[in-house]
């Protein structure tokens, strides 16, 4: 005998009203189903697993027509999922590691995967994106307030404040290749170890250039290393203890990088991406309320500039994103998207019309694009 289908309602989903509309969606899939209020006995019948005949049952009221429906319906929208299925096997691990930062934490799943301008379009096609009233003030005042005026800082002669000052986000390279030293100064220094303390609750925690909230440092990096002299193309996790390469597969292109980056060009031409990931239990484990998930994307914050400052400091050109493919990446990169997913892309190159500076002298004051 044909063992009947068992269904069950998805555990990580929310219900929001729009415009006078009930809608339902699936934090981990995005999937939303514009519902009627009685349709929240549905799913609420199925939180414990269910056949479609039992549902026909408890809700006889209706037809069995209507009922079939509702029921393909939220299937469609992942919002009943089949028990054993791979779709629910992903829904347990939401539910058993985002625990106690949903719901939420859903924020993070429902802001993956978003849709982004196409590279290459031109100032014009890009304003017509934009709403049509008036930007934002960009910096605010507060009427009839006294005024202290602050005394001007002389920081010309100090060497981190002319690399401060250098800082800029740079979208040409050179197509001349980065060294493997470079790329491993910079894991080192923004990433890697710089020692260890003792603690008596928490046993011996890691020191790095960074801060991180209750130094849990949650973030990993991977490189996708494009033009390494010393180093072949390739996706490569850091072991940050160790101060190591681990090769993850030769799956690196410039194809591969511009997709990574929501199709942005520049992408293509850097020597190397610097792929952040956040491993939430760590931070979790001690935090408990969902607050704690803006300290991982600060955390990440926090890496994303020291890592710039550097690469300024050793005369190379760097660059920040955060419109990524969330999906594409985490597929290539081996991780589950759940208890570890991408937050924050780096990259570098060598500066267009440029050779390297040593790491001892600061670049000059360039044009400040952002």
């Amino acid at each position: 005998m044909e063992r009947a289908l068992t269904l069950r309602s998805a555990h990580c989903q929310s219900a929001y009203w729009d415009k006078g509309k009930l809608r339902i969606i699936n934090c981990l899939t995005g999937g939303v189903f514009a519902a009627n209020p009685i349709l929240l006995e549905v799913i609420r019948f199925f939180f414990s697993p269910k056949t479609i005949r039992e549902a026909m049952l408890e809700f006889d009221a209706y037809s069995p027509e209507s009922v079939g429906e509702v029921i393909l319906e939220l299937m469609r929208a992942g919002l009943l999922l089949e028990c054993g299925s791979p779709e629910a096997a992903r829904d347990d691990l939401l539910d058993s590691s985002w625990e106690p930062w949903l719901p939420a934490g859903g924020y993070h799943f429902l802001t993956k995967d978003a849709p982004y301008l196409k590279g290459g379009l031109s100032a014009a096609q890009k304003r017509r994106t934009m709403p049509g009233t008036p930007q934002p003030l960009k910096f605010k005042t507060i009427e009839g307030a006294e005024r202290i005026a602050l005394p001007a800082s002389d920081s010309k002669r100090d060497s981190f404040f002319r690399t401060l000052h250098a800082r800029r986000t740079r979208r040409t390279f050179s197509p001349a290749p980065a060294s493997l030293a470079s790329i491993s100064q910079l894991l080192q220094t923004t990433w890697g170890v710089q020692g260890f303390i003792k603690t008596k609750a928490f046993g011996s925690l890691p020191l790095k250039t960074s801060p991180s909230g209750g130094a849990r440092h949650p973030i990993e990096v991977y490189v996708m290393a494009l033009r390494v002299k010393g180093l072949d193309p390739g996706l490569y996790h850091y072991d940050a203890r160790g101060h190591a390469l681990e090769r993850i597969s030769s799956a690196a292109t410039a194809r591969k990088a511009r997709a990574y980056c929501a199709d942005q060009p520049y992408a293509a031409r850097a020597a190397a991406l610097f792929i952040m990931t956040a491993i939430f239990a760590r931070s979790m484990w001690k935090y408990r309320h969902p607050r704690a998930y803006r300290v991982v994307l600060l955390d990440a914050g926090h890496l994303g500039q020291t890592f710039c400052l550097t690469a300024t400091r050793m005369g190379l050109a760097s660059f920040s994103t955060a419109a990524l493919k969330d999906t594409l990446i985490e597929q290539d990169l081996g991780i589950d998207g759940i208890s570890e997913s991408v937050i924050y892309v780096t990259g570098c190159g060598m500066p267009a019309g440029k050779r390297p500076r040593g790491a001892g002298s600061a670049p000059r004051q360039a044009r400040n694009t952002s």
